[in-house]
């Protein structure tokens, strides 16, 4: 429901971002749909190649960030969202790409069911860290001395590649009363590509449940 709802921040002529996961999945097919019931001419910019591959096969044509001046609006899925409507974002592993893309978008547009709603980060979700192969074990060291658990991601014992071909370490924090203050400090970290906390982007987020599809922001 909160997927297909998107696409009222979507009209015919724009460049949309793409996100990447399953209820983001559901946002590019209702712009397929439209694109098709309606004859829209829309754009797409991909956060990974699962979703350049879910956009071709649905017909959305492509273009890159160096290719267009703008994003009119980005849409996607979180793992997590405060009341002030920060997020941690990164399971699927693209939040390098989510982030750049979700930061040259003039307005941003998060689709979530409402398990997803908290009242301070990191309650539920681990934070994902993208970092570089070289000295990854001494970036894992520095990450920790920020008072986390870090987990390299290695799903069946073989570590996890990003699209950009870096590794992500899963840190718990437990509850992150200044998600602002982190997101820099992990940055800082040497080693450390991006992380998944995503603050300050005031993004409208539609969260879905029993009774329909609430609006937070606007």
């Amino acid at each position: 429901m909160a997927g297909e709802a998107a696409i009222a921040y979507v009209q015919d002529g724009m460049t949309v971002g793409l996100g990447t996961g399953s209820t983001a999945a559901h946002a590019i097919r209702a712009v397929a749909a439209a694109m098709r019931d309606r004859g829209w001419r829309v754009r797409g910019v991909a956060t990974s190649v699962a979703t350049e591959r879910l956009a071709a096969s649905l017909g959305i044509p492509l273009v890159t960030l160096e290719e267009v001046d703008a994003v009119d609006v980005a849409i996607d899925g979180a793992d997590e969202v405060d009341r002030k409507r920060n997020l941690i974002k990164g399971a699927g592993g693209a939040l390098f790409r989510e982030k750049v893309v979700a930061r040259a978008a003039a307005k941003v547009v998060i689709v979530v069911d409402e398990s997803k709603l908290v009242d301070v980060l990191g309650t539920k979700a681990l934070v994902p860290v993208e970092v570089h192969s070289f000295g990854w074990r001494v970036t894992k060291r520095l990450v920790e001395g920020l008072w986390c658990t870090a987990t390299l991601r290695a799903p069946g014992g073989t570590p996890y590649r990003t699209d950009n071909g870096n590794l992500i370490l899963d840190c718990r924090f437990g509850p992150i009363p200044k998600p602002e203050k982190l997101e820099r400090e992990i940055n800082n970290v040497p080693g450390v590509l991006e992380n998944g906390l995503f603050v300050g982007l005031a993004p409208v987020v539609l969260a879905a449940g029993p009774e329909g599809v609430r609006t937070l922001g606007g």
